[in-house]
């Protein structure tokens, strides 16, 4: 909330950054507890870096894009507590040893900027950044400090904890596991890693696919984090601590659900946690949104239309088979087909779908939970993962019998399923006969599209790629240079690399004929498959990725 915000929209206003229209629509949409001037920002009509900008310009001071500062000041941030820093919406940035640089999100609250004066140890040189950037780096430095209060005053909602108020001598512990949790959310990080090491206790985030060391904190604390996080899930003892644990724990920050899986692990030095994070408002169905280009994308979606057989997704853990699966569904979700899944777990819930759990300590294995399904009359089936003959055995008989069905294995690359298969027990007439196509896949890192810049390929890179000059004609190489958004990596999300391996009839006789996966991966790429390593050289020459994330998560081909 601004100090005078009527006022404020005026000179929007007269910037031709607003117009009456726009604040009329605005008024008359705006939610309850919400000023005209959210309601305009929340909208869309005016933009938050437009207001800060209006502000700075009106007041003399300098607009700072703060999300694009490499790191703050550390020994700024100490010269004012994490109360002043949340009550008055300010932040310091910059410390000179005589003068303090100071961001503010209200230029125009006098009351404020005069408080702030006063309990700053040296002269401030104020400059103004957005709202949601000041709010954002409060809760990243001081976070651990402040109250439930104090976080919801920061337009932050209040995590589950199981009902408990942070209050009492749990409580610096209880904001701790926020704190963790919190910045892990808003780094959009995959998995949280709490470790003991021999004298300190480490926290790491792994985003886009890497670990970054964020935190490190007395060895003391690492029991009294451990029980909380058990408690946290309600299903995990927190006096055992000789054997592994598994547990969930739901919790929400403003309109994301968060579902985290966690584990916990003894070692040497102490239990390990590992929580995975998986964020319901993030996931983003949709062949084009997970890195597909235009001819793969057509060959995949010609494939999840045939009447049967089997679909297989194959690449090591993490490699973002799952999405890829789900996303295959929904394309195909439609009214008049019945479509079943059987997962462990099952990772996120999707519209208009049946998705079964497996529960193994209750009997309900891969192989019991499909035996039942069929039994539904389903269209479409999806198994989470192959892992044995039965459940082998069961899925292809069930396309056999007209169900499409779309699993998981974990091969190398695409071929190789063959062989996977077959060494679990299949006959190899059977794989010839069910299986319509097999895709690999992997990860590689995007580059940060905030600080993407022209980039040339090293001669290591070019030859590690196989690449020549002349194919360079007309490449659109590009190098993240690093900035806050993508905490100095130079890259911020990730897209996969494919590699389609279709079944025709050629085929199908050389795995009748017992061919080796060296032999299938030479034919399949004469009748045109893109290998891993391929498809990644095309996406590296398009400014989507890198060559160093290329050679990262693919072997070289073998012409």
């Amino acid at each position: 909330m601004y100090a005078n915000e009527k006022y404020l929209i005026e000179l929007l206003k007269e910037a031709s950054l607003l117009d009456d229209t726009q604040i009329e629509d605005a008024t008359h949409q705006k939610k309850s507890g919400q000023t005209l001037l959210e309601a305009l920002v929340s909208q869309g009509k005016v933009s938050e870096e437009n207001v800060a900008q209006t502000l700075a310009v009106n007041s003399g001071m300098e607009f700072v894009d703060l999300l694009k500062i490499p790191e703050i000041d550390p020994a700024a941030v100490r010269a004012i507590t994490a109360d002043a820093a949340a009550r008055f919406k300010v932040i310091p940035i910059v410390n000179s040893g005589h003068e303090l640089v100071v961001a503010v999100t209200d230029p125009l609250d006098f009351d404020a900027l005069d408080s702030v004066r006063h309990v700053l140890p040296m002269e401030p040189q104020f400059v103004c950044g957005t709202k949601s950037a000041i709010e954002t780096l409060i809760v990243e430095h001081f976070g651990a400090e402040l109250d439930a209060s104090q976080m919801k005053s920061l337009g932050e909602e209040a995590i589950s904890m199981g009902g408990e108020a942070a209050e009492g001598d749990d409580a610096p512990v209880i904001r701790m596991v926020y704190q963790i949790l919190q910045e892990a959310y808003q780094a959009k990080a995959s998995d949280i890693h709490i470790e003991p090491m021999e004298n300190e206790m480490r926290v790491r985030y792994r985003i886009d696919g890497a670990l970054h060391k964020v935190q490190e904190h007395p060895k003391e604390l690492l029991g009294n984090i451990v029980s909380r996080v058990k408690i946290m899930s309600g299903s995990m003892s927190v006096a055992e601590k000789r054997l592994p644990q598994d547990g969930r724990i739901q919790a929400t920050f403003g309109k994301g659900e968060l579902d985290l899986r966690v584990s916990t692990v003894p070692t040497t030095t102490g239990e390990s946690i590992v929580m995975r994070i998986l964020d319901k408002s993030s996931l983003s169905l949709g062949l084009d949104k997970i890195g597909f280009f235009t001819d793969d994308q057509a060959v995949l979606e010609e494939l999840i239309r045939l009447p049967d057989g089997i679909l297989l997704v194959t690449g090591p853990t993490g490699s973002g088979k799952t999405t890829t699966l789900y996303s295959c569904i929904h394309a195909i979700n439609t009214s008049d087909r019945k479509i079943i899944t059987v997962e462990d777990p099952v990772e996120y819930l999707l519209s208009g779908i049946n998705q079964v759990q497996v529960k193994e300590s209750i009997g309900m294995t891969f192989a019991a939970a499909l035996r039942a399904i069929l039994r539904q009359a389903p269209n479409i089936i999806m198994i989470g993962e192959i892992r044995d003959l039965e459940t082998a055995s069961i899925a292809i008989n069930a396309s056999l019998t007209g169900h499409l069905v779309f699993s998981t294995l974990h091969t190398n690359d695409a071929p190789s399923a063959v062989a996977r298969l077959a060494d679990i027990g299949v006959k190899k007439f059977l794989i010839a006969s069910a299986v319509r196509s097999i895709m690999a896949q992997r990860l590689v890192r995007h580059v940060c599209k905030d600080c993407g810049a022209p980039a040339e390929l090293t001669g290591k890179e070019l030859r590690a790629l196989n690449l020549t000059s002349d194919q360079l004609t007309g490449a659109n190489l590009i190098k993240g240079e690093g900035c806050r958004n993508c905490r100095m990596t130079g890259y911020r999300g990730r897209i996969g690399l494919f590699e389609i391996f279709n079944i025709n009839e050629e085929v199908r006789l050389l795995i009748n004929g017992d061919q080796s996966t060296p032999e299938l991966r030479k034919r399949a790429r004469q009748l045109g498959m893109r290998t891993l390593r391929e498809d990644g050289i095309r996406k590296v020459l398009s400014g989507l990725t890198t060559a160093s994330e290329v050679m990262r998560v693919t072997m070289a081909d073998s012409d």
